[in-house]
């Protein structure tokens, strides 16, 4: 065997660094499975999809909220609001074990929950699984991705043929009157606030009577 055989294979820098990012995301998907959850961290913010991250104190508090109104074996659905949803799962509410929770979300990088995953696009508000029925949900959280009355309309038919009644809205405060048009939503005390802070002015709705 020549001195050449005997050499051990290098492999260039790029190629190292390429298979660490591989295990790397090997090793988080297989947390993910073991966890059933994701931390905030762990998926971060496309502000390319119009995607803001609530505060871990916001979540929390949205979670106990929808905790309550669910009650013990409610279904929740939370519509582009993964950081409540992840505080559901995650357990860091009393109650939250106890409730059938769903993520409907644009971003595909959330199949990484599983079952709990629904592809959601506010563009075709009711192309939705078959297995999602009509009423099917007590209470749906909803954040539309962007102020405007034309993205809010189109997840309010979402939003409708989910629930059976129970709705809980954040977006921002200029959507006053749509979330009022739309869904007979009325402003709660309560103001989210999120991971980086954001301009806009942003408030809570329901169309029940609620603590927030």
């Amino acid at each position: 065997m020549s001195d050449s055989e005997d050499e051990v294979p290098a492999l260039s820098a790029h190629t190292l660094a390429a298979l660490q990012e591989f295990y790397a995301e090997s090793q988080a998907l297989q947390s993910t499975e073991t966890t059933g959850a994701i931390t905030v961290g762990a998926v971060e913010e496309d502000w390319g999809l119009s995607q803001f991250w609530y505060s871990e104190d916001t979540a929390r508090r949205l979670a106990q909220e929808l905790v309550q109104q669910a009650g013990p074996g409610g279904r929740v659905a939370c519509v582009s609001a993964p950081s409540v949803y992840q505080a559901l799962k995650q357990g860091v509410v009393e109650g939250s074990a106890a409730l059938t929770v769903f993520l409907f979300e644009f971003d595909r990088r959330f199949a990484s929950y599983g079952d709990d995953f629904i592809f959601y696009d506010y563009n075709l508000p009711l192309a939705l699984p078959p297995h999602v029925c009509e009423g099917s949900f007590d209470v749906v959280l909803a954040d539309p991705p962007y102020l405007s009355h034309e993205c809010l309309s189109k997840v309010a038919q979402t939003v409708r043929y989910l629930t059976t009644g129970k709705v809980l809205l954040c977006t921002g405060a200029v959507m006053k009157s749509a979330a009022k048009e739309l869904l007979n939503l009325d402003m709660c005390s309560f103001r989210p606030q999120h991971h980086r802070n954001l301009s806009n002015d942003f408030c809570c709705y329901s169309n029940y009577t609620s603590g927030l």
